[in-house]
């Protein structure tokens, strides 16, 4: 028997404090691929589609795959985005035997806090009880308890950096065959506490996070859960449902399910304050670059978390990269700036010539400095279409439109017409960049950029630049959240 089994996606995670709407030409701009497109741009990847067209081709599923639609973290998704997208999942749901779809856990639009709840919730109420719903997930989503009732398994990706879409959507994809097949029967449960943020953010390299990833992994292999996932959340969201979340999937409804998840919960708890990370500040990292440029044999790379695309910020922070400008920081690389005027300043004056182009600090100048003037020389122009190969690329192509390689004394600085964060060295090399010869490397991400630098990296030091990422916890910004939470507020031990 072939089953039809509708695949798709759709992918963001909102920052509520951005300024910048993500409207349906910003997912256009961005990852909107249908149809043959879709299949022709994702077969043959190591992403979560590649490995859903290898399942259809193991167990002979006819798949049906309308839409793949995904932009770089921003504001809230416009109204016309979500119901676009929404209409083409529930059109491609007709007369399917089950679903594997590709979402991300932290979508927010102008009328829903809880975007995948609230998408998941329309795809049950078409396609009815009986048919199952399995659901790859950002181990950085606000997980809902909707998600959970709407869907038979939820299941997050377990590597930050993540890296393993690809092996998620393997497992999703067995699970979801034995389930039509009537051999299994997957509920899932959620379980969660008054935590804003923990889990050490999601690195999953060691603390709580490892630890409960592990035992959920080895839960799996005794047999005792289908699907264990741990999300730690995401934090630039103020809404009601934000933080850290432990689902667990068993073959129908078990109170060893319950039992599992409140337990790894009760451990995410009593860890909620642990961190493995502390971040410098500019001047303490400028000096430090500085001290060991003269005999770099490998680079220091220097990452601005509060400037991380990847988390909605906007990408054209400056404090950082003047302060490389005032110590004269030489053989160095900044990736990138955000500014698409910048970019067409640089086209205006040609390769290899010289001037002077103001850039970045347009969208908040108080979120990470105002816009600079820089002279220098543009070494290379390109139209950012590239495809990459590191740990979180598999072969995709990306687009960061028409981009801008400026040099100013020492520093070679990439400026981008599109926004986004540092994942791949290819992002640097497209542009004559190359990252291993420099003495320090300054980028703008949160913990992803680690798949690709740091194998390269003499040295990782994460810095807070006082842009968008930090304003949002110095400002006190949550309305929304429900209280009590912690760290907001305080609790009995």
């Amino acid at each position: 028997m072939s089953f039809r089994v509708l695949t798709a996606q759709f992918s963001h995670e909102t920052n509520t404090f951005c300024k910048v709407p993500t409207t349906l030409d910003t997912f256009r701009a961005s990852t909107w691929l249908t149809g043959n497109a879709l299949k022709a741009a994702r077969l043959n990847t190591h992403t979560d589609f590649g490995a859903t067209f290898e399942a259809a081709e193991k167990y002979g599923w006819t798949l049906v795959h309308p839409i793949a639609a995904a932009a770089n973290p921003a504001g809230r998704v416009s109204d016309e985005a979500f119901e676009t997208v929404a209409a083409l999942f529930l059109e491609g749901a007709k007369g399917i035997d089950g679903a594997l779809l590709h979402l991300h856990g932290a979508m927010v639009t102008d009328s829903y806090e809880d975007g995948e709840g609230e998408l998941l919730r329309r795809l049950r109420e078409a396609v009815g009880p009986n048919v199952p719903i399995v659901v790859t997930l950002d181990l950085h989503g606000n997980i809902t308890q909707l998600m959970a009732d709407s869907a038979n398994a939820l299941i997050a990706v377990r590597t930050y950096p993540h890296i393993d879409q690809y092996e998620r959507a393997w497992q999703g994809a067995d699970l979801l065959d034995r389930a039509m097949r009537g051999e299994i029967n997957p509920r899932t449960v959620i379980a969660r506490r008054p935590l804003l943020r923990g889990l050490d953010g999601g690195r999953t390299q060691s603390g709580p996070m490892r630890e409960l990833i592990d035992r959920g992994e080895a839960l799996e292999q005794e047999g005792r859960a289908l699907v264990v996932s741990v999300c730690s959340g995401f934090t630039a969201a103020d809404i009601h449902d934000i933080g850290p979340s432990v689902t667990v999937t068993t073959d129908g409804t078990s109170p060893a399910g319950r039992e599992i998840a409140e337990s790894f919960m009760d451990h995410a708890w009593a860890t909620r304050a642990w961190t493995s990370t502390n971040h410098r500040s500019i001047a303490d990292a400028i000096r430090h670059a500085k001290a060991g440029e003269a005999d770099a044999t490998k680079p220091l790379v220097l990452s601005d978390v509060t400037d991380n695309p990847g988390s909605g910020h906007y990408g054209d922070a400056t404090n950082l990269l003047a302060a490389m400008v005032a110590a004269d920081l030489q053989n160095a690389g900044f990736y990138a700036i955000f500014d698409p005027e910048a970019v067409q300043a640089g086209i205006a004056l040609g390769v290899g010539n010289t001037g002077t182009i103001r850039m970045g600090g347009k969208h908040d100048p108080e979120a990470g400095g105002p816009p600079i003037d820089l002279t220098g020389r543009v070494v290379s122009l390109t139209d950012g279409h590239f495809q990459v190969f590191g740990p979180m690329g598999g072969g995709v192509w990306r687009d960061y439109g028409p981009s801008l390689l400026f040099r100013v004394g020492g520093i070679d600085i990439a400026v981008i017409s599109r926004n986004g964060q540092a994942l791949d060295t290819a992002q640097l090399t497209s542009l004559g960049l190359d990252p291993t010869r420099k003495a320090t490397i300054a980028v703008k991400s949160n913990h992803h950029f680690r798949a690709a630098f740091e194998p390269i990296a003499r040295e990782v030091v994460t810095v807070d630049g006082g842009a968008l990422g930090a304003v949002i916890w110095r400002n006190e910004g949550f309305r929304h959240v429900r209280r009590p939470i912690w760290p907001l507020d305080a609790f009995a031990e």
